[in-house]
């Protein structure tokens, strides 16, 4: 699934840990798991959408203000490409896809986002996203 971008020299390790920072954000997200889906940010964790900033400053809100933004209709969402922007020892940047799924795997919406995804005193996690999502 990872594909590096021309130019970027990307920190193997870190990649590694981003991706599975990632892949554990869906995993817990499709599993409702509120805890471990907390678990795969860092806060306060950000997110752009469109021209709008929305900030958690901890994991309180989070999966019911994601339940608020997804259709009444999703069941759960399918990362279908990563690939790898940028990265160092302590941060990556990860350019990914993501579907909004039905219970019968249709796509209800596909969308492109821009993930950072840190090591802050030594825990991998996301940081901030941009995302085209609604």
């Amino acid at each position: 699934m990872t594909k590096t971008i021309p130019g970027a020299r990307p920190d193997l390790d870190a990649v590694t840990s981003a991706i599975a920072v990632l892949e554990a954000h869906f995993t817990a997200l499709n599993a409702r798991d509120e805890e471990a889906l907390s678990a795969t940010l860092h806060f306060p964790h950000y997110r752009l959408s469109g021209h709008r900033v929305k900030i958690w400053e901890g994991p309180g809100s989070y999966f019911a203000d994601f339940r608020a933004r997804a259709t009444d209709d999703w069941d759960h969402s399918d990362l279908e490409s990563c690939n790898v922007v940028a990265a160092s020892a302590d941060k990556v940047h990860l350019d990914i896809q993501f579907a909004r799924c039905r219970a019968d795997g249709s796509a209800i919406e596909q969308y492109r986002s821009l993930w950072v995804i840190s090591r802050i005193e030594g825990r991998w996690a996301a940081q901030l996203r941009s995302s085209f999502a609604a």
